[in-house]
Order: structure tokens, then C-alpha cells, then sequence
């Protein structure tokens, strides 16, 4: 719950702190539940800090979705549903996502869930 409640927070150095908490020792990317409270905690709870106008909070979960993915397949395809609403976003926003989106699907050796949930994302 304590990473959940980090990672919500609306604060503008939140994306910074979240990341700092990666190398927390209680942190575990190989536990989903952790992975959850903090990762999914950050793109799928904080709206206003993963939809941040410079593309940060997309770039973010592009990178751990693409370190998740040869961990655990399924929660990082999950992580990837963060991006099911990217075209109702403004033009900005929208260019940011595709950019995150196509770079998890560009990358080697992506697993067939993740894969899927990315390529119905852009297409």
C-alpha cells in the first residue's frame, strides 16, 4: 500500500520519486504486487503525473514495460493497458503515446500478450 500511495501522489516530483523507489530494498520487480502498487499505481492511478504534457509519464511505462515483459509477460502487457484511451488525449499527448507505444512493439522478443495489447493500442 505505502508504494501505491507514492506513486498517486499528485505532487510534480512524484514521476522522480517513483523512480528512486525502483531501487527501494522492500521493492521487487520480479513480485507482482509490488510491481503493481508501484508501476501500475503510477500509470494506471495517476492520471494527472502519467498524462504529463512532456511525454514523461508515457516514456516511463514504455521502459518498464519493455523490462517487465521477459519477466513477467502478463503484467506487463497489463501495464501496457495504461495506453487504451491515448487518441482521446490532445495532439501533444497523443504523439507522445504512439512514440511509447511503438517502441514497446518495436522492441525484440516481445511476448505475444504484450504484443497484442500494444498492436490493438495502435491500430
Amino acid at each position: 500500500k505505502w508504494f501505491g500511495v507514492q506513486a498517486s501522489s499528485r505532487l510534480p516530483g512524484t514521476l522522480a520519486e517513483v523512480r528512486a523507489l525502483l531501487a527501494h530494498p522492500a521493492f521487487d520487480l520480479r513480485n507482482p504486487n509490488k510491481v503493481r502498487a508501484l508501476i501500475g499505481g503510477f500509470c494506471h492511478g495517476n492520471h494527472v503525473r502519467f498524462h504529463a504534457a512532456d511525454g514523461s509519464g508515457y516514456a516511463f511505462a514504455a521502459e518498464q514495460v519493455i523490462v517487465l515483459d521477459p519477466i513477467n509477460a502478463q503484467v506487463a502487457a497489463r501495464l501496457a493497458r495504461a495506453f487504451d484511451r491515448w487518441r482521446k488525449f490532445d495532439a501533444g499527448r497523443q504523439a507522445h503515446a504512439r512514440a511509447a507505444l511503438t517502441r514497446i512493439r518495436d522492441t525484440p522478443a516481445l511476448s505475444k500478450d504484450t504484443y497484442e495489447v500494444v498492436s490493438r493500442a495502435l491500430a
